[in-house]
């Protein structure tokens, strides 16, 4: 695989940065993939103290992002926003390997759940 990169917006990275501060040191931001449905692939985020040896580590706009190889495979290139809109408030992931298969046919961002 080639260098795995992941970009955070400074949106994400803020409210990343604040749920690290009330939670303590040594955290970091775990993103993974949980499954694939109709409209695409799922997301997961979760803080994480641990780093497995297959792990892949980057750093981003002030974050230690940790991603599984197998996430890393569907997640290289991805950006992750935060948006806050009527109704809807939440992290948001950009990702340029995602094939949607809805019916709509319209490429749509999924959120992390």
């Amino acid at each position: 695989m080639q260098e795995f990169k992941i970009n955070l917006t400074e949106r994400a990275a803020l409210k990343i940065r604040e749920y690290l501060a009330g939670e303590g040191e040594g955290l970091a931001l775990r993103v993974f993939i949980m499954g694939q449905g109709c409209c695409g692939y799922r997301y997961g985020m979760v803080l994480d103290n641990e780093v497995l040896e297959d792990d892949i580590v980057v750093q981003d706009n002030g974050v230690r992002v940790v991603v599984d190889k197998y996430s890393a495979s569907l997640l290289a290139g991805s950006e992750i926003d935060y948006v806050e809109s009527e109704g809807l408030e939440g992290f948001v992931v950009k990702n340029p390997n995602e094939q949607s298969t809805c019916s709509c046919g319209r490429h749509h961002h999924s959120m992390i759940e």
